[in-house]
């Protein structure tokens, strides 16, 4: 059972977090580079900002925490960045982020899956870091959705192929 239950955990994790990359693609396709660092106010990130926090977070709790690699971060220049990316680079930055922390989850003993540590001030499992990477990107994902949406008026069809409207069967 313990094997099955790390495997599960691991694909769907993994999974959340392609759907929610080419979410992100889709959404950087549809702006232009000016947009992506357009803030919507002052109290607000742009796109680009979110993106560098996404790395910024795997890095610090998926790299560097569950694959045992120093701890760089710094959180403060994901926020007061308002450019020095273009959206390729941006995406080039997110896919290796997020291929290096797949690699690390999809490799992870059941060990390091229970051992306990300390990131960003709180104490975590390996099993809480993977269910917090996932939720986290998936988080600021639906805000570079909304913000995309505000800014091009249009439906992004991510589900346009899904009858969403389909009953559970049991």
């Amino acid at each position: 059972m313990t094997e099955e239950f790390v495997k599960e955990l691991t694909d769907q994790s993994i999974t959340r977090i392609d759907e929610n990359t080419q979410k992100l693609v889709t959404c950087l396709d549809e702006l232009e580079e000016a947009e992506t660092w357009k803030r919507p106010n002052q109290h607000s990130n742009s796109v680009g900002n979110i993106i560098l926090h996404l790395c910024g977070n795997m890095r610090q709790y998926a790299i560097s925490s569950l694959g045992n690699i120093k701890d760089t971060r710094e959180r403060d220049k994901e926020f007061s960045a308002d450019g020095g990316y273009s959206k390729s680079e941006l995406l080039k930055k997110l896919s290796d982020t997020v291929e290096q922390a797949k690699n690390i989850i999809k490799n992870i003993s059941e060990a390091e899956l229970l051992r306990k540590r300390q990131v960003q001030g709180f104490t975590h499992s390996g099993i809480g870091i993977i269910v917090h990477v996932t939720e986290h990107y998936s988080y600021h994902t639906g805000q570079i959705i909304f913000w995309t949406k505000l800014l091009k008026d249009k439906d992004l069809g991510f589900y346009a192929n899904i009858n969403l409207n389909a009953k559970n069967e049991i």
